[in-house]
């Protein structure tokens, strides 16, 4: 089987429940025997290089993108399969987004909202048929779902919207989804 390339956003910190930390090393811990590639933000900081650090340490494939003014930062991990830096932050989501056959968001802030609505926006606008996952962890994206809901039910968008999702509370059910998708 081919190697697919599973594009995580998540967060440059590692949040206030180590349920975060736990649940992205285990999800980066799997690369490797799902035969995936991870594409993230090449940062060695928060859930970012947990990520990162468990799918190295299992034998997986790295590929991290990031922006010049993020390599201090975000402690540019260069000692990836791949190591790409950027002018832009956009530049850095168009590239991790297209060289992945999925994309995960794991919990985080602002820039992991930001990646996640604009795959979003994408595929709502049938820009790409790509699998899109929230790794809901201790229910951290439950708000943003029922956001989701909330536009829907003032007709900002149209119910097919959540179906361009998926949700998942936990690591393995996420990996036993993602392989359907990608089946």
């Amino acid at each position: 089987m081919a190697t697919r390339s599973i594009c995580v956003f998540c967060g440059s910190r590692a949040g206030g429940d180590p349920a975060f930390e736990q649940a992205a090393h285990a999800f980066g811990a799997a690369f490797s025997a799902e035969n995936w590639r991870l594409v993230y933000g090449a940062g060695d900081v928060g859930l970012m290089g947990t990520v990162a650090r468990a799918a190295q340490a299992a034998g997986a494939e790295t590929f991290g993108v990031i922006p010049d003014h993020l390599v201090k930062w975000e402690v540019g991990k260069t000692d990836l399969t791949r190591y790409v830096v950027t002018e832009t932050m956009h530049e850095r989501k168009k590239v991790m987004f297209m060289n992945s056959d999925a994309v995960v968001v794991l919990p985080g802030g602002a820039g992991s909202l930001d990646e996640f609505f604009e795959v979003l926006t994408w595929r709502q606008l049938g820009l790409h048929g790509k699998p899109v996952f929230l790794l809901n962890t201790q229910g951290y994206w439950t708000p943003l779902l029922g956001l989701l809901d909330h536009v829907i039910d003032h007709g900002f968008a149209d119910a097919s919207l959540k179906g361009f999702i998926g949700s998942s509370d936990d690591v393995q059910t996420l990996i036993r989804d993602l392989r359907a998708a990608l089946s």
